[in-house]
C-alpha cells in the first residue's frame, strides 16, 4: 500500500521558505562575526556555518563568497579552484568545443554590463531637461540594475589559480575582475557627490550592516593595490617563460637556459606547480646542450614537486638509458607504467580536473603498450650483462681522453650544485599550495639528490682510473721509449767506435806498408846505384871536356862507366 505525503498549502511552503531564509542568515551573520576575528580556529568554524547554510541554500551567493574568502585565507588554494572550477578559463575551453570557443569567453560577465533590462530611476525632484542630468541616471540605474553575482568569483579565483601555478588564468581572471569592478564602480560613482568617497575598503559583497540605504559602497584601494601587484608578477613571470621558450624553439638552448634559471632563482616565491613546469622546461634545454646530469637533477625536482609529472618520468629514464644505467632506467619505466594503469583504472589522468597535463587521456593505452615493450627490452639488456658498460664521461661532462685537471674541474662543479646538503636549497623559492606537502617535496628531493650524488660519485672514481691507467701506460710508454732511443744511441756509438777502430787499423796497415817500404828500398843492390853514377860521371866528363879541361879519364873510372 503505497503511502501518499500530504501536500503543503501555500501558507505552509511559505513558512518553510522563510524559515530556512532566517537560518542562513543568522549562519552567515555568525560566520562574518568569526571571520572578523581573523584567527584560523574561528575561520575554520566560519566554514562549517557556511557550510550548514549552503546545505540549506546551494546557490546562496553570499555564502559562496564567503566560503570562498574564508579557503582563500587559509591558503586552500585547490578547494577554492574545485569550488570554482567552472569559472577556470583554460578548463571551460578543453571541455568546449573549439570552433563553439568565442575570442572572449574569459569575460562572460562582460556582456550583462550594459544591459537595459529595467528602466533607469528618475528622480522626481528634477524639473529641467538636460542631457548630462540624464546620461549621470541613466548609468546609475545600469548600475542598479546590473547582475553583481558572479564578479567576486573572477579576483577570488584568479589569486588561487595564481598559487596554484595556473599562470594563464589567473591572468585573465584577474584583468576580467579588475575590469569589471572598475567599469561598476565609475558607473555607481556617476551620482555621488564628491563627499561619498571614503578611504577605506569595501566590504564583502552582500554587507549591508550598519550602512544606510543611500551610503555608496566604499572603494577597496588596498585590495586593488594588491592585486594590481600581483597581477605585474604574473605578467613579469610569463614574460620571462615566453623568453625561455622561444629561445628553447630557436635551439638557443644556453639562451633558454639563463632565462628559467632567472625563474627558478628569482628573488622573489613562484607557485610550486609554474616551478615544476620551469624545472621541466629547462631540464629539456640542459638534456639538448648535452648536460645530463644538470638534466637529470631538474627532473628530480620536477618530480619532487609534482610526482604525477609523465613527461618527467620518461625524460629521466630516457637520460639514464643515454647513459647506459639501465637499473634507474627500468625502475623510472616502471613506476611510469603504474601512472599509466592508475589513469586507464580511474578512466581520468591524475589530480584534479583543472591541472594541466602535457598528455591526453586517449593517448594512454597506445603509449602503454610501447612502454611495455620497452619495459621488456631494458630486462633483455640486463639479461645479457650490460649493468657494467655505464657511460660516466656523458654523465659528468667531459670528453674521451680528458686530462686529470679537466676532470677535477667537472666534478667540482657537480658536486657543489648537486650537493644532498643543498638539495632543498630550491623549496626556498617556492610557494607551495598546501603546506602538508612541504615535509613531503622535501624527502623526496634529498632521496633523489643522494642518488644522483652517489652515481656522480661513482663515475668520478672510474674515470680517474681509467685516466690514472692512462697516465701509467703513457709514462710505460715513455720509459720504452727512452730505453729505445738509448739502445739506438748505444748502437750509434759503438758503431762510430767500430769506424773509428777500422780507421785507425787502416792507418796502422799504412803506416806498416810505408815502413817495410822504406825497409825494402834500403835493401836495394848498390850495382844499380853505381851505374847511374858512373853515367852521371860520364857525363861531367864530357862537359869537362868541352870546357878545356883536356885530361884523360883515368882507367879505373871508364871501367866503371862500362
Amino acid at each position: 500500500m503505497a503511502v501518499t505525503t500530504p501536500s503543503l498549502t501555500a501558507t505552509e511552503k511559505k513558512h518553510w521558505w522563510l524559515t530556512n531564509r532566517k537560518i542562513v542568515e543568522k549562519y552567515i551573520k555568525d560566520a562574518r562575526s568569526l571571520i572578523a576575528t581573523q584567527e584560523q580556529n574561528e575561520i575554520v568554524s566560519a566554514l562549517n556555518l557556511l557550510d550548514a547554510a549552503l546545505a540549506i541554500s546551494p546557490r546562496y551567493d553570499q555564502a559562496l563568497e564567503l566560503k570562498a574568502r574564508s579557503l582563500l585565507y587559509l591558503r586552500r588554494f585547490k578547494d577554492v579552484a574545485d569550488m570554482l572550477q567552472d569559472y577556470i578559463p583554460s578548463l571551460r575551453m578543453a571541455n568546449e568545443d573549439p570552433s563553439s570557443v568565442s575570442s572572449d569567453s574569459s569575460s562572460r560577465e562582460g556582456v550583462k554590463l550594459l544591459s537595459s533590462d529595467s528602466s533607469p530611476v528618475r528622480d522626481q525632484s528634477f524639473k529641467c531637461f538636460s542631457v548630462s542630468d540624464l546620461k549621470k541616471k541613466v548609468m546609475a540605474g545600469l548600475c542598479k540594475s546590473c547582475d553583481k553575482e558572479g564578479q567576486w568569483r573572477y579576483l577570488v579565483l584568479g589569486e588561487a589559480c595564481c598559487h596554484l601555478g595556473l599562470m594563464e588564468d589567473a591572468m585573465v581572471l584577474l584583468q576580467t575582475g579588475k575590469r569589471i569592478a572598475s567599469a561598476a564602480f565609475r558607473r555607481e560613482s556617476v551620482c555621488w557627490s564628491d563627499d561619498s568617497f571614503p578611504l577605506s575598503t569595501i566590504p564583502l559583497a552582500g554587507d549591508t550592516t550598519n550602512q544606510p540605504p543611500t551610503t555608496p559602497p566604499r572603494v577597496p584601494l588596498n585590495y586593488t593595490e594588491g592585486v594590481t601587484q600581483l597581477l605585474t608578477h604574473i605578467k613579469f613571470l610569463l614574460r620571462r617563460r615566453t623568453a625561455a621558450l622561444a629561445a628553447l624553439d630557436a635551439g638557443l638552448y644556453s639562451e633558454a637556459i639563463r632565462h628559467f634559471s632567472k625563474i627558478v632563482d628569482g628573488r622573489r616565491a613562484s607557485p610550486q606547480g609554474f616551478l615544476a613546469e620551469c624545472y621541466m622546461h629547462r631540464a629539456t634545454a640542459h638534456r639538448s646542450a648535452g648536460r645530463i646530469a644538470e638534466s637529470i637533477a631538474d627532473c628530480n625536482r620536477t618530480l619532487s614537486l609534482d610526482p604525477t609529472c609523465i613527461q618527467a618520468l620518461e625524460t629521466r629514464a630516457s637520460l639514464f638509458e643515454t647513459i647506459r644505467c639501465l637499473p634507474d632506467a627500468l625502475h623510472d619505466l616502471e613506476h611510469l607504467k603504474l601512472l599509466y594503469n592508475s589513469i586507464l583504472r580511474d578512466r581520468k589522468l591524475p589530480g584534479p580536473a583543472w591541472k594541466r597535463h602535457n598528455i591526453r587521456y586517449r593517448e594512454i593505452p597506445g603509449k602503454l603498450s610501447a612502454l611495455t615493450a620497452k619495459i621488456q627490452e631494458l630486462k633483455q639488456r640486463l639479461g645479457s650483462g650490460e649493468t657494467t658498460s655505464v657511460d660516466y664521461y656523458a654523465l659528468i661532462g667531459v670528453r674521451r681522453g680528458c686530462s686529470r685537471s679537466e676532470l677535477e674541474r667537472a666534478h667540482v662543479l657537480l658536486c657543489l650544485r648537486h650537493k644532498p646538503d643543498k638539495a632543498t636549497n630550491f623549496m626556498e623559492r617556492c610557494e607551495f599550495a598546501d603546506e602538508r606537502d612541504i615535509d613531503t617535496v622535501k624527502e623526496k628531493a634529498k632521496m633523489s639528490a643522494l642518488l644522483l650524488y652517489r652515481l656522480v660519485q661513482k663515475g668520478y672514481t672510474s674515470v680517474m682510473s681509467n685516466i690514472l691507467d692512462e697516465e701509467g701506460a703513457e709514462k710505460q710508454r715513455k720509459k720504452n721509449a727512452a730505453a729505445a732511443a738509448v739502445q739506438v744511441a748505444a748502437i750509434q756509438v759503438m758503431k762510430k767506435t767500430n769506424e773509428t777502430e777500422l780507421m785507425n787499423n787502416n792507418i796502422k796497415v799504412e803506416e806498416t806498408c810505408q815502413s817495410q817500404s822504406q825497409i825494402s828500398s834500403c835493401n836495394v843492390n848498390p850495382a844499380v846505384f853505381q851505374g847511374v853514377f858512373c853515367r852521371d860521371l860520364a857525363v861531367v866528363g864530357n862537359l869537362l871536356t868541352q870546357v878545356g879541361f883536356n885530361r884523360p879519364i883515368p882507367v879505373k873510372y871508364e871501367a866503371l862507366s862500362c
